[in-house]
């Protein structure tokens, strides 16, 4: 599959995570006496949807780049691999009911914590991941 095509299955797949942890936030605003859904089911919503939006900027730029498609390929990857470990950090959040914030320390998860260190590291491989796959993107188009 080339680069294009994998940024539109993530796109699509995205997209239909935001409608159904949509669905998942009414659930709670309804059953909620203050009117409110957990707050990384809300966060998990919205950047399901941005990140579907943001898919459609990497299938763009993928396909006019001037680089060999593998290359484009692992870019739109390294990007799309931590948009969905993002997104289901928030799901599971959202199920688990555990924090309002995953970078307070100590980091929760569930009734334990992280070990110490993983969430920075966590982090620094998300930044690079997704900065770096864009840049390449972006390098390749513009070298067109």
């Amino acid at each position: 599959m080339s680069a294009d095509q994998w940024a539109l299955w993530g796109c699509g797949l995205f997209f239909l995570t935001g409608l159904l942890t949509g669905v998942w936030k009414y659930w709670q605003i309804a059953a909620s006496d203050k009117a409110r859904a957990h707050y990384y089911v809300d966060v998990a919503h919205r950047a399901s949807l941005m990140y579907a939006f943001a898919c459609l900027v990497l299938e763009r730029f993928a396909r006019l780049s001037v680089w060999d498609d593998a290359i484009n390929t692992l870019a739109v990857l390294a990007s799309m691999l931590f948009f969905a470990l993002a997104v289901g950090s928030y799901i599971l959040h959202g199920m688990l009911k555990d924090t309002r914030n995953q970078l307070q320390q100590p980091h929760r998860f569930g009734r334990g914590a992280l070990p110490a260190g993983f969430m920075k590291a966590f982090m620094v491989s998300l930044i690079v991941a997704e900065v770096g796959g864009f840049a390449v993107l972006f390098a390749g188009y513009a070298m067109r």
